[in-house]
């Protein structure tokens, strides 16, 4: 029998918050990934609970996008966090089997994170060309992840990144950052005490 229940529903918002605090601590709000989660509803949520106790173990969900002046669809992903006391018992990466089947089940083509590239690289996560995608604030451009679901998705993705319910078409090149340079000073997204700054917490077992 599994440690873990894991359900395709998102964790009240109290215990999950709390998670998030445990794993990232209280700082995590301040990262450029909230921005692009503020006001949007996933399209995909997990969580998972120990099976003994109850207790929420870990969470993840997937944030719609649009990208560029000509609004290319995509999924962000994060956070995906794992509360501590649950770290080395494999949870992390059966939480992003679950989100990545339902993107592919749901007829997604593109996925971008923020985290550490060679965690993520064992599910197939690539570093997205410099230059390539702007984030609405600090981000560290080699931490910018993408997964192509559909082969060739990303290529056609280029400008600044957007939750998809701030993207208003062509004149959304009014939203674009100042410069580049500006946009990737700034530590970034580093989530405390893991190597998976907006997903993970650290759980790479």
């Amino acid at each position: 029998m599994s440690d873990f229940v894991i359900a395709g529903t998102a964790a009240p918002e109290d215990a999950a918050n709390d998670l998030l605090d445990a794993a990232f601590g209280p700082l995590r709000r301040m990262k450029t990934s909230y921005r692009l989660r503020e006001g949007a509803r996933p399209v995909f949520s997990f969580s998972a609970h120990e099976a003994a106790t109850g207790r929420l173990a870990g969470v993840v969900s997937l944030w719609p996008l649009r990208i560029g002046q000509d609004g290319h669809e995509a999924l962000l992903l994060g956070p995906l966090a794992v509360h501590p006391d649950f770290h080395g018992r494999g949870l992390g990466g059966r939480l992003m089997a679950e989100a990545l089947a339902a993107a592919r089940a749901g007829g997604q083509r593109l996925i971008l994170l923020v985290g550490d590239g060679p965690y993520y690289g064992r599910f197939g996560f690539q570093p997205v060309p410099e230059g390539q995608l702007l984030m609405p604030g600090p981000f560290d451009p080699h931490r910018l992840l993408a997964l192509e679901l559909v082969p060739g998705a990303l290529a056609g993705a280029r400008g600044l990144v957007l939750p998809a319910h701030r993207w208003v078409g062509k004149s959304s090149a009014a939203l674009e950052p100042p410069g580049q340079g500006e946009q990737q000073k700034g530590g970034g997204e580093h989530g405390q005490g893991g190597k998976e700054p907006d997903a993970g917490g650290g759980d790479q077992a």
